[in-house]
């Protein structure tokens, strides 16, 4: 049997009556669990609380054994309501005992229910109970069910807000427990080092009222709401540190895309019309987001939940009157962003010179605010879960963006360390910085040539700032990734064209599309993929979606118009494939020539090493192009067969062994033999330990990040090249796992400064 279709507006409106009633509260949670369980034809509905934190405890059965209440206790993670309460997600199962985390608790009787759905109680982005509905046979619970059962759940945290069921203090041990500790590890978002005090970028957004009589009223609120939050959105775009930078603008322009969808809008209406209010539609459709979106594979898709949970948070705090975030407050003049996401809009809003760094209890290293963090020069680490909870606003906090570790309140000798650290790298930073404008060459007059790795406009104020000679690598997809739909000729050109402008005559190197694997494109449809890095990505797709490939070089050819070129393809994988990548861009010339348009006055060509198939086809590709750049990140990884993005072989293995360095050396002397200019580019050229292994082996030109650029040159210039190459001989036929340690030593031995 399956509930009526009315059944959940008539949830809601007896609902209403209950929770504004008289009585104690345990009676009228009794009467809630015993409304769910008729009006969604279910044999039992029961809530547990959270006690002390971690302990979740059976306030309310409607179906189970009565002497369970109070008595029946789970851990988190324990059974389905643990698991649950873990998860912070719901559970829909038509056997639960066959569920692995099943656990049987006698005196609940509830051995004859087979069928179970579970939500998380939420209270401040915090779960704070559980509710359950089971039924003897085993049924699939529909959609409509999960969704009633999540917004009894919304009304249910009022309960544990006001404090009539028990002092909610209670559940703030734990977190008290944990705060002893100081020292917590998250992921490296962007690099640095910071120190300051913790502000919170917003006020707690906490929805008290879930239920009204007046949807009309509601109705307009959200209009009004949702009018504020665009002309909030075009006031970002119309700042003046937005309106030239290409990616930010992008961004902002994909948020108000999501901010006028009415389809956004027609969800939160349809909710209102059900009985609640604007704010507790705005939070039920963004659960409802947030479930749809983290059971997706695609990673950007996931990750575009940040920025939908940012629209939805504002849309609220309009709804609230409480507009502002911490960005607007007299901020100190040190900021540690304490959030639990954030999108890159919310960043750009901040005083550039008080904020200091980010810690995020979320979030993900290819998240739009990452980037942009990463861009800004913003130390941030993020996934740091519950451990953000600990924090208090105005505590001392340390971000250790090279290690991914953080500081709350930490001793005073931690402290001075990493203060006297931060000095520390800040002179070392001035000394990057005089050493800009002097040559990169060995003591030894080897010259030795240092490019960016760039891929947003904002990046290329760090070429005139590091003092790079040009760059090496300019990664065209951002561009496509922040697009609903595949960028025009036009817009495209416009980009490039402002690229060349910053460079200012400086070499610039396009590497056409690199999409696909961990860098989708929405417009793009793909399916699953066992192994994405060795899948349909690059060049592979640049084949099979052609005008893919011949807009890019046609918007190429437009932005370069009397200048020098240069272009690189990349994933080739063998001789005839860059034969079809070439003859594409001999089309695209062709036809400017046809239409009389302008064209380069020099085009290079080249192509990324990054498959090792290639490497054996050298005689026959290098007299076919004009330069060739090793991919290191991608070559090394095909290399060792070793993903780069798991944490378990993090170091596992090294570039700086005798095979990957003998593999390196072959293709720098057979593009010697050929006179093709080579470049390395990747993580690998900026660690100064590593780079001087490269310049050992036969490197004389390196594309790194900016960061790296001062670090790498001040090595180069205490470096006797000659002294290094023949210490370098004599260590490639060892089967060491790494030379790592015996080229540091070898540095600090010769005042080598790695």
């Amino acid at each position: 049997m399956t509930p009526v279709s009315n059944a959940p507006r008539q949830l809601l409106r007896r609902l209403h009556g209950i929770m504004a009633g008289a009585g104690k509260a345990e009676q009228r949670l009794t009467e809630v669990v015993r409304l769910v369980a008729s009006n969604m034809i279910a044999e039992v509905c029961s809530v547990y609380f959270m006690r002390g934190g971690e302990i979740l405890e059976l306030f309310a059965t409607e179906g189970l054994n009565a002497t369970a209440v109070h008595k029946t206790r789970l851990r988190i993670g324990e059974g389905l309501v643990g698991h649950i309460a873990m998860t912070g997600l719901p559970l829909s199962l038509s056997n639960a005992q066959k569920h692995p985390k099943y656990v049987y608790r006698a005196e609940t009787g509830e051995e004859i229910y087979h069928s179970l759905m579970g939500v998380p109680i939420m209270r401040s982005g915090k779960v704070v109970g559980v509710l359950v509905v089971q039924n003897k046979t085993q049924r699939q619970y529909m959609q409509e069910e999960k969704e009633s059962l999540q917004t009894v759940a919304m009304v249910l945290a009022e309960l544990v807000a006001s404090g009539d069921l028990f002092d909610p203090l209670e559940q703030q041990e734990a977190t008290l427990e944990r705060a002893a500790t100081s020292r917590f590890e998250g992921v490296i978002f962007a690099e640095g080092l910071a120190e300051g005090v913790a502000v919170f970028h917003e006020p707690t957004i906490e929805v008290v009222k879930h239920l009204t009589d007046n949807m009309p009223l509601e109705k307009k609120r959200l209009g009004t709401a949702l009018e504020d939050l665009q002309n909030q959105i075009e006031e970002m775009m119309s700042a003046e540190d937005v309106r030239h930078q290409g990616e930010h603008k992008e961004i902002l322009d994909v948020y108000m895309l999501f901010a006028k969808d009415k389809g956004w809008q027609s969800k939160i209406e349809d909710i209102i019309d059900t009985g609640l209010t604007a704010e507790a539609a705005v939070e039920q459709v963004q659960l409802n987001n947030r479930m749809r979106m983290e059971k997706m594979t695609d990673p950007y898709l996931r990750e575009r939940l940040s920025d939908l949970d940012d629209l939805a948070n504002r849309l609220n705090r309009h709804l609230m009157g409480r507009i502002g975030s911490a960005a607007s407050d007299n901020l100190p003049d040190k900021v540690i962003l304490v959030a639990n996401n954030m999108g890159p809009a919310d960043l750009l809003d901040y005083d550039r010179e008080k904020l200091c760094g980010v810690i995020l209890q979320n979030g993900a290293p290819t998240a739009h605010v990452s980037i942009v963090a990463r861009a800004l020069g913003i130390p941030m680490v993020g996934q740091m879960g519950d451990a953000v909870k600990t924090v208090a606003q105005g505590e001392r906090v340390i971000v250790n963006g090279v290690e991914g570790i953080v500081y709350f309140s930490p001793p005073p000798e931690i402290l001075q360390s990493y203060q006297e650290n931060i000095k520390s790298r800040d002179v070392l930073l001035a000394e990057y910085e005089a050493l800009r404008d002097q040559p990169s060459v060995t003591l030894d007059g080897v010259e030795v040539e240092l490019l960016l790795n760039a891929g947003l406009s904002m990046d290329m104020e760090a070429l005139q700032r590091s003092g790079a000679s040009g760059v090496g690598l300019f990664r065209t997809e951002f561009q496509f990734m922040v697009s609903d739909s595949l960028p025009r000729v036009g817009p495209q050109s416009d980009f490039y064209r402002d690229i060349l402008n910053a460079a200012d005559g400086k070499p610039v190197v396009f590497r056409t599309l690199d999409i696909g694997g961990d860098k989708p494109v929405s417009f793009l449809k793909r399916e699953d993929e066992a192994n994405p890095a060795l899948g349909w990505r690059a060049i592979r797709i640049a084949f099979d979606r052609p005008a893919l490939l011949r807009y890019q070089v046609r918007a190429l050819l437009n932005a370069a118009a009397g200048r020098e070129l240069s272009i690189m393809f990349p994933m080739i994988s063998d001789v005839s494939e860059f034969k079809m990548a070439r003859n594409i861009l001999q089309k695209e010339i062709d036809r400017q020539k046809k239409r009389k348009s302008p064209l380069p006055k020099k085009i290079l060509v080249g192509t990324m090493l990054e498959v090792p198939a290639l490497i054996w086809q050298l005689d026959n590709l290098l007299p076919l192009l004009d330069f060739i750049s090793i991919g290191s990140n991608d070559l090394m990884q095909f290399f060792f067969a070793c993903d780069r993005e798991n944490p378990k072989l993090a170091g596992r293995y090294d570039p700086i062994c005798p095979p990957a360095l003998l593999m390196l050396k072959s293709i720098v002397d057979k593009c010697e033999e050929y006179n093709v200019p080579i470049t390395l580019c990747g993580e690998i050229g900026g660690k100064p330990v590593t780079a001087l292994a490269l310049l050992a082996i036969g490197f004389r030109r390196l594309s790194i990040a900016p960061a790296s650029v001062g670090p790498v040159k001040m090595m180069i210039r205490s470096l006797d090249l000659a002294g290094v190459e023949a210490y370098m001989g004599g260590l490639l036929s060892r089967p060491d796992h790494s030379l790592r340690d015996l080229l540091t030593a070898f540095a600090k031995d010769h005042g080598i400064k790695v």
